[in-house]
């Protein structure tokens, strides 16, 4: 018998067999990957077994004993912590006041403040996290706020700890970080359920595998000796995937965006580039490198210190996000959660948002036209979901990816699109239809931007690739001499490089 079981777990939302009889047992000390497509149902899994959901049928047992969760409280309680892809953090107050939210140590009442900030700090530094615990969430990265999440489960010293893409916003040293708390965590005998679009992670990391797809267990593998990455593929998707990249030859014309000695308070070292009708652009970087700033401040997220931003040959200043979008420039942030979707509203007004000052006159809403426009682009896009009326934040990171991108080709005389880690915690064959997505823009005569931290994704899909260090342009190569050494020696900081990223 395993330590965690789940026996026949099924899951049924309005119109969506979620799961269906899924069954397969993870060991004691063992790191176990779970994988499968967006949608194929390991969030819904994840979240009954953290008691955020209850499964209509089916049990779960640790050690032997069945668990009846009625809240994520009673998970806790039994020593399960799930770590979400999500962020479930509060962004007003402090590192320590989230890691200790509920169990602040006090004093007849009175809150020990100087007590939670030692005993935070003292945990961060023996995981190897270098995080200030007096300093609020809100002014973390991404990646920084990831690390903090994950000192949950050391804290907490739970018996499971399911990790749901947790390397999406790291950066290369923090991984390493993770990995070797894993590890640990291992050797302390705990179970890790680990949940990840990444293959040369969980042949890293695990001992052993389960792949749904369609809500159904796929394949369960005791161990992965003689398990190769194109057959687990398989197991995902049903098909072959031969060529992930799918890139495709097409025209260049000329330069719809020109970007000219750009800067800002977050990006202080003037940066210049210029992104042609029907190409795909690459910025390459590792975390904290500029990339999203640079982004910001060209769509007008951030306030530019100087510079300029022509459209077709055209100046368009003042800057700002509405200027943006009307000039022709679209922006997918990299964080979908805070920047992207509208949580708690229907794929139909998140795919209208942004188009509705054209829907209808004197202020009326064209709700035909909206409901027709939300039908059309989930076909185009393949938005994997029983209707158009659905909320968002029920669907799987690649189909809300899929969402974003139809608010903005829905959006008239959109030319220039910038997508910040468009497939960040999206599995292989989502990526691959968003790829498609991308090249068929490109070939309408779309200029495209990429930025990834991911290096086989630019390379793969982008014509031109700069490659960004310390908050400027370092180099630029084109697809023809792409080289992963010289294009990674670009990346990594030296001495001369200066600090031109605002603190």
């Amino acid at each position: 018998m395993s330590f965690l079981e789940f026996s026949d777990i099924s899951k049924f939302y309005p119109g969506v067999k979620a799961l269906s009889g899924v069954s397969f047992g993870v060991e004691k000390g063992s790191v176990h990957g779970l994988m499968g497509e967006n949608g194929a149902g390991k969030s819904t899994l994840i979240r009954i077994l953290s008691g955020d959901q209850a499964a209509d049928s089916g049990e779960i047992r640790l050690d032997g004993q069945v668990q009846l969760y009625h809240s994520t409280r009673d998970a806790f309680h039994a020593g399960v912590v799930v770590i979400h892809q999500e962020l479930q953090l509060v962004p007003e107050l402090t590192v320590a006041e989230n890691l200790r939210l509920g169990r602040f140590p006090n004093s007849g009442g009175i809150i020990q403040a100087k007590r939670m900030f030692a005993e935070v700090g003292q945990t961060l530094k023996a995981a190897g996290i270098d995080i200030d615990p007096r300093r609020k969430i809100k002014t973390l990265s991404i990646g920084e706020r990831q690390m903090v999440e994950i000192a949950k489960a050391v804290m907490l010293d739970a018996r499971v700890i399911a990790l749901d893409e947790p390397t999406s916003s790291l950066s290369s040293r923090e991984s390493e970080i993770l990995f070797r708390l894993i590890g640990r965590l291992k050797e302390a005998g705990k179970v890790i359920l680990y949940i990840s679009h990444r293959m040369d992670e969980i042949f890293h990391l695990c001992d052993s595998l389960t792949v749904l797809r369609d809500g159904k267990l796929a394949a369960h593998h005791p161990q992965l000796a003689g398990i190769t990455p194109d057959r687990i593929v398989a197991e995902m998707v049903g098909r072959e995937i031969s060529n992930v990249w799918g890139w495709r030859e097409r025209p260049i014309g000329k330069a719809r965006l020109q970007v000219e000695e750009i800067q800002g308070e977050k990006l202080r070292t003037p940066a210049s580039f210029e992104v042609r009708s029907g190409e795909i652009l690459g910025f390459f970087g590792l975390v904290g490198a500029g990339r999203s700033e640079l982004m910001r401040l060209v769509f007008g997220g951030d306030p530019r210190w100087g510079g300029s931003v022509r459209i077709d040959g055209r100046a368009v200043a003042p800057f700002s996000p509405h200027r943006a979008i009307r000039a022709g420039i679209a922006l997918c942030s990299e964080d979908r959660k805070y920047d992207g979707i509208i949580q708690g509203r229907s794929i139909e007004e998140n795919i209208n948002i942004s188009s509705r000052r054209h829907n209808g006159g004197l202020g009326l809403l064209d709700k035909k036209r909206e409901a027709e426009t939300a039908e059309s682009f989930i076909r185009k896009l393949k938005i994997r979901t029983p209707s158009r009326k659905q909320d968002i934040i029920n669907l799987s990171g690649g189909n809300q990816q899929k969402v974003i991108l139809a608010r903005w080709l829905s959006e008239q005389g959109i030319g220039v699109l910038i997508v910040d880690e468009p497939t960040r915690g999206i599995d292989v064959g989502a990526k691959s239809e968003i790829y498609d997505i991308l090249y068929q823009l490109a070939e309408s005569g779309m200029a495209i931007v990429v930025v990834s931290s991911e290096l086989p994704e630019v390379m793969g899909i982008c014509d031109r690739l700069l490659v960004m260090c310390g908050g400027r342009i370092r180099a630029e190569t084109t697809r023809d001499r792409f080289n992963e050494r010289d294009i990674l020696a670009a990346a990594l900081p030296d001495k001369s490089t200066p600090a031109a990223i605002a603190s």
